[in-house]
């Protein structure tokens, strides 16, 4: 984290080409996919996976257009199977991933839920991120303001985010700076970018 508490621009870090634009990026902003053992194309989400990979820019269309010019097959030089709805699950995984990162946050005690003590760490300045669910209610979401310096996570459901808090459904919670901040902020812009439902952008500070 800069000074401020926003996250670092880590454009210096390792650089993969995605195969659909042609573009040179960060690997955190792209998704990398490999060929499983039966031959059939995998998202490997943490980048974990062995084998030889390719990479997509984070965005549905970029990876929508991966499997229909079948440019998998031409970056792992070999022929692939493309799996029925990969680009969906790429987006159920992707969610999981930020839902596990808000999880291990609250553990560590550096995530809340609930208006209130959203508002609290808000008015406290102690909240980083401000996450709200798309599928809640606008009037009640406009009552809370992104941190200064701080981000905005709105494309997450009510569900996914009760589950990284052990509870049924969440419509506001908020990240403290340091530990999983940066990642949540990471993995959550890859989400936008292949998610269907677009969260609007809450009201902003000032």
């Amino acid at each position: 984290m800069s000074r401020g508490g926003v996250v670092k621009d880590r454009s210096d870090g390792p650089d993969r080409k995605c195969i659909v634009t042609g573009e040179v990026q960060p690997k955190f902003g792209l998704v990398r996919f490999v060929l499983g053992p039966d031959g059939q194309v995998v998202p490997d989400i943490l980048g974990k996976l062995p084998g030889r990979g390719v990479y997509v820019a984070a965005d549905r269309a970029a990876v929508d257009k991966a499997v229909a010019k079948k440019l998998f097959a031409r970056g792992l030089k070999t022929q692939v199977q493309i799996p029925e709805g990969l680009t969906d699950e790429v987006e159920r995984q992707l969610a999981r991933r930020v839902v596990d990162l808000i999880s291990l946050a609250r553990k560590s005690g550096a995530a809340v839920a609930g208006y209130e003590k959203v508002k609290d760490w808000l008015s406290k300045e102690e909240a980083l991120i401000l996450l709200q669910a798309v599928d809640g209610s606008g009037r009640g979401k406009s009552k809370l303001s992104t941190p200064h310096f701080g981000h905005y996570i709105g494309w997450l459901t009510s569900d996914e985010l009760g589950l990284a808090f052990g509870r049924e459904t969440v419509i506001h919670a908020a990240l403290a700076s340091g530990g999983l901040a940066q990642r949540v902020v990471e993995e959550a812009q890859r989400l936008r970018g292949v998610r269907k439902t677009e969260g609007g952008k809450g009201r902003l500070e000032g």
